[in-house]
């Protein structure tokens, strides 16, 4: 079965960006309640997913290749910022032995 634009038809505009919503909410529930700093950068990793899957969808259900494109560059963007805040956290480590966020202080004076 296809639509009228020659698209093979699946899950619609709708299903999609209730998906997005749902990640997003998800990340945005690690991020508060969590206190293991991967934990946090993996949830803000999920939140970065569901701004995609929201890009990706709107692309594909308008038939603009733009918003593909620019979620292409944002997992990019992505696995850039993933190794900037892994080498953050093993450099938190080895200096404090632990990766407890509450335990923190390293901008105190």
């Amino acid at each position: 079965m296809t639509t009228t634009a020659g698209l093979a038809a699946g899950p619609g505009l709708h299903a999609w960006l209730l998906l997005a919503a749902v990640l997003f909410c998800i990340g945005i529930y690690g991020v508060l309640s969590r206190r293991n700093l991967v934990a946090i950068l993996c949830s803000v990793e999920l939140m970065a997913n569901a701004v995609n899957i929201n890009l990706v969808a709107f692309s594909r259900f308008h038939g603009d290749l733009l918003g593909q494109a620019f979620a292409l560059f944002s997992v990019a963007l992505t696995v850039a910022e993933v190794g900037i805040g892994l080498a953050i956290v093993i450099l938190v480590y080895r200096a404090r032995k632990g990766i407890d966020v509450d335990e923190l202080d390293l901008l105190r004076g």
